[in-house]
């Protein structure tokens, strides 16, 4: 029955890793025969695996572990999706009922682990509770703020057959809220009286299919758009009035912008994805906030107005509205395009090496096409990517910074690979980051994946020696040894190169994802001197006017 309630649901896959305890529902599964199963090395695998193919599709993702030991290992990526906004259904396994009241071996409460890092969790304690519980699992994992839902199976219950009569109930139709009319005057009302509005694009954006909305209100109004690090792609950075992300450590280029604002509409935005005081730091500015949930309560992100409704339903009005009444703009930040420009092609004819991340970005932005997918994982690589990596399409530059979480890129290209049907997914990955789960390599092969994992080699954590050398002025405990990338690919079946040269980057990167399939990984070592450099430019930086 939980099988059937599965395909009603539409899953096409389910990420995981078999258990004593589950294994009812694996049999049910292969007699079924409709749904995928991808066995994973690592159960934090399969959850990362779920949510990129959940980030990619819109759909749901589903992963699977077994009680205990098995269903820790999936609280990172459950975690993980619950903070970043996508919608993930965790299963798990658990012991006999007549067993969860003492202690008993490998049980652990998994309602209480689960409920914090979830919008719902729940264990199914009877056969009859199977339908309800499984929709009610992927509806709240799909709400307007999507979100993570866990429901955990004990072993009894399952070995129990299901109610004669017993259907998996329907799914209900998705419904649009569209925004009052009075909302919609009240936001025209505020942008037209503003002097020096900006828009800050958010994840949700994506995930409302938002984007030519927002780049119709920006060329109507002429006003400059900055993103998230998870906006990016919303607004392309082709367009004269993109500005790039917001969000960095330092005072960036873009927060010259929002210094300047009176006012900021903020689309899709969340304040998990940064702190809003890098924006606000006054608290003096007006702020619409447009999507679909309320924000949380923040100090520096008072909102002045807020449209709860479909963010693409929500721009189509306030277009109109802002057009009968002639609303424009003239001043626009062609200084920090410019800024940004320069320091994206700083170093592409820079031949050191290790190679300055500055060429890294550039390389590797030259090798992929507009829509190919780059998955960016934590660490010092994000600080560079996010700022200079141009994007054009959304989804197509991912990026975690609600969670921040390392080691999430490699699993994730396997479900990327997946959602994108065998089209090549890049990865790119520190040496700290690729070795937490590097496991999932052998995965990939298995399943025929074209993936690329580019590997920032500095043998360090490093975007904490960064932090310290900024807290401190120096740094300690963050050093590391590594081991032969190029035979460690190989002994998965992987292909395996290293970079000796700056010149031989770009060509390596873009053979790889122009392979016929094929799993690769390039180890490229990066001189992170530069990082120190960026903060203390940054930190001296004036902007005329």
């Amino acid at each position: 029955m939980m099988v059937q309630c599965l395909v009603q649901e539409g899953v096409e896959v389910i990420f995981g890793i078999p258990g004593e305890e589950n294994i009812p529902f694996i049999e049910a599964l292969e007699r079924d025969g409709r749904i995928r199963f991808v066995v994973t090395r690592h159960e934090q695998g399969a959850g990362f695996m779920a949510l990129t193919y959940a980030h990619l599709t819109g759909k749901p993702g589903v992963c699977l572990a077994t009680l205990g030991p098995g269903a820790l290992n999936l609280t990172l990526p459950v975690a993980c999706a619950n903070a970043s906004n996508t919608p993930l259904v965790a299963l798990c396994a658990q012991g006999s009922v007549r067993r969860l009241h003492k202690e008993s071996h490998q049980i652990i409460d998994l309602v209480s682990v689960f409920r914090p890092i979830t919008r719902w969790t729940n264990m199914i304690l009877s056969p009859e509770a199977v339908t309800e519980t499984m929709r009610k699992g992927f509806a709240l994992a799909q709400r307007k703020r999507p979100a993570a839902t866990c429901i955990i199976l004990p072993e009894d219950i399952a070995e129990q057959p299901a109610p004669a009569d017993a259907e998996p109930l329907s799914r209900a139709l998705q419904v649009h809220t569209v925004p009052t009319p009075a909302d919609i005057d009240a936001a025209a009302d505020i942008i037209a009286k503003a002097k020096h509005p900006i828009i800050l694009a958010g994840n949700g954006v994506s995930r409302a299919h938002a984007d030519y909305q927002l780049r119709i209100l920006s060329e109507q109004l002429n006003l400059p758009v900055a993103t998230t690090f998870e906006g990016k792609g919303v607004f392309s950075d082709r367009h004269d009035n993109a500005l790039g992300v917001v969000g960095f450590m330092r005072h960036d280029y873009e927060n010259f912008a929002f210094d300047d604002a009176d006012l900021i509409i903020a689309i899709g935005f969340s304040i998990q994805q940064f702190d809003p005081v890098k924006i606000n730091p006054k608290n003096d500015k007006k702020i619409i906030h447009i999507n679909t949930f309320v924000e949380d309560t923040d100090a520096h992100y008072t909102t002045t107005l807020n449209i709860m409704a479909d963010i693409d339903a929500t721009l189509t009005q306030l277009i109109d509205a802002l057009r009968e009444r002639d609303v424009r703009f003239d001043d626009m930040e062609s200084d920090i395009r410019r800024l940004l420009m320069d320091e994206f092609t700083s170093r592409k004819d820079d031949a050191s090496f290790p190679m300055k991340p500055q060429r890294v970005v550039y390389d590797t932005r030259r090798a992929l096409g507009d829509s190919d997918v780059a998955l960016v994982d934590t660490g010092a690589l994000k600080m560079w990517m996010a700022r200079l990596y141009p994007t054009y399409l959304p989804n197509t530059c991912i990026i975690d910074n609600s969670l921040s979480t390392m080691g999430w890129t490699l699993p994730g290209a396997v479900g990327a690979s997946l959602a994108r049907h065998g089209r090549p997914v890049l990865a790119v990955m520190g040496d700290g980051s690729f070795m937490m789960n590097m496991q999932e390599i052998e995965t990939a092969v298995r399943l025929g994946c074209h993936i690329v994992i580019l590997v920032w080699v500095d043998r360090a954590y490093g975007l904490i020696k960064w932090k310290m050398d900024l807290h401190a002025g120096y740094h300690n405990d963050v050093d590391f040894g590594n081991p032969d990338f190029v035979k460690l690919a190989e002994s998965f079946g992987a292909t395996g190169t290293l970079i000796h040269a700056a010149d031989e980057l770009g060509p390596a990167i873009e053979a790889a994802m122009t392979a016929d399939g094929g799993v690769h990984v390039i180890a490229c070592p990066v001189d992170y001197s530069e990082n120190m450099k960026l903060t203390d430019k940054l930190g001296e930086l004036e902007l005329p006017g």
